[in-house]
């Protein structure tokens, strides 16, 4: 058989909208994983908020996270992996300007640590609700480059702040607005997307592009997807994203599309996966 590099998105794809992996979903990445084939998680998120993800599904291959700038193999050490930087200089300016931008929360991370100006109870997954006092954000505790910054910021100035990172920033780093109802945005170092973390795992393991076959649903995932031999959109995806796959899957992600679509792809017994449920 064939081996693949099945690269899957979590937020919209391979998580159901309660952020949750379904036993369905997870006994069918172990089958293909036990197939051989080579599962990887590349999202947006970081490390912090996904490993547990990683964990539950059982898997020891690399990890993307922070849609490319990170690449590893949790609990271990890997030759491969690499981490793309912003700059301390940059994180300190946006917050002392905070204010005349309209940026109403700033937080820096890498790996392993998460430093914010103030806590939130806005969005508990994914901004931090509780602080230690070594995690607030300012000049003394944030001793190295982060990996990528994220903005929550008032919806009128947004334009206005991407203008101001644009003309100060431009050169080195690349914002993207999250979709949906939230005012936050990421940046992360400029040509740094899934795609990156996707052309890197091809390098390291001596595969092709039209070996992988990646899965999203977000405006972040467009690289990734039109990099992959089979990008594949989920039904719930954008309709942006939808036009530059190759694919789509004919169930969304509450109703495990991608265990669903995967089943089919390589031929597995669904009835025998779907027990777990």
């Amino acid at each position: 058989m064939k081996q693949h590099l099945i690269a899957i998105d979590l937020d919209g794809t391979t998580l159901n909208n309660q952020s949750k992996l379904t036993p369905t979903t997870i006994k069918t990445l172990q089958t293909l994983s036990r197939q051989g084939h080579l599962v990887s998680i590349v999202t947006g998120r970081p490390y912090l908020i996904s490993g547990h993800l990683y964990d539950q599904i059982g898997l020891k291959t690399p990890m993307i996270n922070f849609n490319g700038a990170l690449g590893h193999i949790p609990h271990r050490k890997w030759a491969g992996e690499y981490a793309v930087n912003v700059t301390r200089e940059m994180t300190l300016d946006l917050l002392a300007h905070k204010q005349e931008l309209g940026i109403k929360m700033v937080i820096a991370e890498d790996k392993y640590h998460v430093w914010a100006d103030h806590p939130s109870s806005d969005l508990p997954e994914f901004l931090p609700a509780k602080l230690a006092p070594e995690q607030i954000l300012n000049e003394h505790n944030l001793n190295n480059d982060p990996i990528a910054l994220t903005i929550q910021f008032d919806p009128a100035k947004k334009d206005a702040i991407l203008n101001a990172v644009d003309q100060k920033y431009g050169d080195f780093v690349e914002p993207r607005v999250w979709g949906g109802p939230y005012s936050i945005m990421e940046l992360i170092r400029r040509g740094t997307h899934k795609e990156a973390g996707l052309r890197h795992l091809v390098k390291e393991y001596q595969l092709s592009p039209d070996q992988i076959i990646a899965f999203g649903d977000e405006h972040n995932d467009a690289e990734m997807l039109s990099y992959a031999g089979r990008g594949v959109a989920m039904k719930n995806a954008v309709d942006d994203i939808k036009q530059i796959a190759d694919d789509v899957t004919p169930v969304d992600n509450d109703h495990d599309g991608l265990a669903k679509y995967l089943q089919d792809y390589f031929h597995l017994d669904a009835a025998k996966l779907q027990l777990a449920e």
